[in-house]
């Protein structure tokens, strides 16, 4: 993957997320070669504004 940015979350839990324009990629930064997981740029938008809203807390 391409500009992978490393994303921590508590416990120390890291994703890589990748914008390749047509698709963002997520995988997970310790086992990278487990494959990912692609959304559309619209609904990786959606996504990122449900957890910043607090809708995926647990």
């Amino acid at each position: 993957m391409a500009e992978e940015q490393p994303q921590q979350s508590a416990g120390g839990a890291c994703v890589e997320v990748a914008d390749l324009v047509t698709n963002i990629r997520v995988r997970d930064s310790k086992a990278p070669d487990a494959g990912h997981l692609a959304f559309s740029p619209q609904a990786w938008a959606t996504f990122v504004a449900q957890v910043r809203a607090g809708r995926h807390d647990g």
